[in-house]
């Protein structure tokens, strides 16, 4: 009996794992959708999030279970109630992507990204799909060095965001207000994107150490991996 509950525990965060790596996915895609005007992919991703909702439902529905029937103690309970709150995070990083391909299917067959915006819309879009990356690979190793770099390597989006917001508050901005709307809009989708990564992570220091992450030091050491 304790050996069916304790591969429950597991199955939660098999599901975490799994919803982390298709919004990392569905972000990567939705960022070509937008700059390429695919509306093929676009409508990929749009359909895809459905997936994610579903595994959303399915691991509140088994987690609620679990307290129910084992009424989970310490750090049980602890696995038990931070993985609904990350599952909250990832389904909402999951609605992120899925904005950004909604607005590329909005604007075809143009492009909502000025050309000149192109290469900060692409290293955001990289960007937020290597932090999903890193907070899938730390649901599984519960790496807390790994977990607090999370945050530190989140600083480069705001760098990006801030970036985006000079380019358009220049007075040579050209492209009308509409654009300035629409790259307002996504520049704020990757940014949110970010924080639910981040979300994720210190989330599960507080789920391996019992303490939040914000009163532990994280490395220095920033991310360098590409996305696959």
């Amino acid at each position: 009996m304790r050996d069916a509950y304790h591969e429950e525990l597991d199955s939660i965060g098999d599901g975490l794992v799994e919803m982390a790596r298709l919004v990392g996915s569905a972000i990567g895609r939705a960022t070509t959708a937008l700059l390429d005007a695919d509306l093929k992919i676009a409508e990929s991703v749009i359909a895809a999030d459905e997936k994610v909702d579903d595994l959303q439902r399915d691991l509140e529905n088994r987690a609620v279970t679990l307290l129910a029937r084992q009424q989970p103690v310490a750090t049980d309970l602890r696995i038990v109630v931070t993985s609904l709150r990350m599952s909250a995070d990832l389904e909402r990083s999951g609605d992120l992507a899925r904005h950004v391909a909604k607005l590329a299917r909005l604007r075809f067959p143009g492009t909502a990204v000025p050309h000149d915006l192109h290469s900060t819309i692409l290293e955001m879009g990289q960007l937020a799909q290597r932090l999903m990356a890193k907070a899938a690979e730390v649901i599984v190793t519960k790496d807390i060095d790994d977990a607090l770099q999370l945050e530190q390597d989140d600083d480069r989006m705001d760098e990006l965001h801030r970036a985006l917001f000079q380019h358009l508050l220049d007075d040579r901005w050209k492209h009308g207000i509409e654009t300035a709307v629409d790259v307002t809009l996504v520049g704020r989708y990757y940014e949110r994107f970010a924080d639910h990564a981040v979300s994720v992570a210190k989330r599960v220091v507080f789920l391996v150490t019992g303490e939040h992450a914000d009163e532990l030091t994280p490395p220095a050491t920033p991310i360098t991996s590409e996305p696959a």
